[in-house]
């Protein structure tokens, strides 16, 4: 892919992974809430969700330097995948680590770009 604009820095990570139990609303916003100081971002807005009949629980938070979306299904299977899409750099493995025991997830796969 062409770097469209190299004078801005963009940093992107996805995280998935299964969780010990199913996700609540509370849950995805005490996350999100959590993670903009481990990665050490400015929110400017409280965690929002929603719940969708078909697919599940959805949330979002807005900071200062992009944000980060969060997804939980039930079914098929328990499951979740965050995306996180910033314009300053932050540790993956930090957010992966924080991830997997905010959710009791014995493992997460993830890739960056």
């Amino acid at each position: 892919m062409i770097d469209l604009a190299p004078s801005i820095y963009r940093q992107r990570l996805v995280i998935e992974a299964y969780p010990q139990e199913a996700i609540s609303a509370d849950q995805i916003t005490r996350y999100l809430a959590g993670l903009a100081p481990v990665l050490d971002m400015t929110a400017l807005i409280e965690p929002v969700t929603h719940r969708s009949d078909a697919f599940g629980w959805a949330g979002w938070t807005h900071w200062e330097t992009s944000g980060a979306h969060f997804y939980a299904w039930e079914q098929p299977v328990l499951f979740y995948s965050v995306d996180i899409y910033t314009c300053k750099a932050f540790d993956p493995l930090t957010a992966v680590e924080y991830t997997k025991g905010f959710f009791g997830s014995d493992d997460a796969v993830y890739k960056e770009f």
